[in-house]
């Protein structure tokens, strides 16, 4: 996928494009601030710390945008970062149109600021067809347990719970929610 404009709809809807080397640095401020925003109030200060020190470097948000098997999605209100996506892409040969493959939505996260104002809706429905068009049959992701308002969200998408995972902040072992959908054109058309 290369450019997926979504600014068709009224002033300040979102636009959402592929990230570049250039947006690592700014990325990698923004998706600390957000993942500090939404988890901090329910989590140990140095547990924080120390995944956030790992997790949103600049040089790791690059490698990132750089991996072959990953698309990492931007979503923007004019000049203002409001969200961001990465998907990574599972299966052979990414180049292969004919193999169907399963696509993690590893980070989707929108700015406490932009919540109901149409970023988080623009920014999903660009996941789901960047999955489309890079032959994926089905999108999954891990929502920490305790995020009922994310969970409702991707239920609101057609996600639905399939198990279970364990995920690391610090020294805390949390438990994720492992839900997934179909992308096929033809499922979606029958949901």
């Amino acid at each position: 996928m290369t450019n997926t404009a979504i600014d068709d709809g009224p002033e300040g809807a979102p636009s959402i494009r592929n990230a570049t080397a250039a947006d690592a640095e700014a990325l990698s401020a923004f998706a600390a601030k957000v993942f500090r925003d939404t988890f901090a109030p329910d989590n140990d200060p140095m547990d924080m710390d120390a995944y956030l020190s790992d997790a949103f470097t600049p040089e790791k948000q690059a490698a990132e945008i750089a991996d072959g098997s990953c698309v990492c999605l931007i979503a923007e209100v004019g000049e203002t970062l409001a969200g961001y996506a990465l998907l990574r892409i599972e299966g052979p040969d990414q180049g292969d149109p004919s193999v169907e493959r399963s696509v993690e939505l590893q980070r989707f996260y929108v700015d406490h600021a932009w919540h109901g104002r149409g970023v988080a809706p623009a920014l999903m429905t660009a996941c789901i067809d960047t999955a489309r068009a890079r032959a994926g049959a089905t999108m999954w992701l891990g929502v920490w347990e305790r995020n009922a308002r994310a969970i409702r969200f991707y239920q609101k998408y057609g996600f639905v719970d399939i198990g279970s995972k364990e995920f690391r902040l610090g020294t805390d072992l949390q438990t994720d929610r492992v839900m997934s959908r179909s992308v096929r054109e033809t499922d979606a058309a029958t949901a």
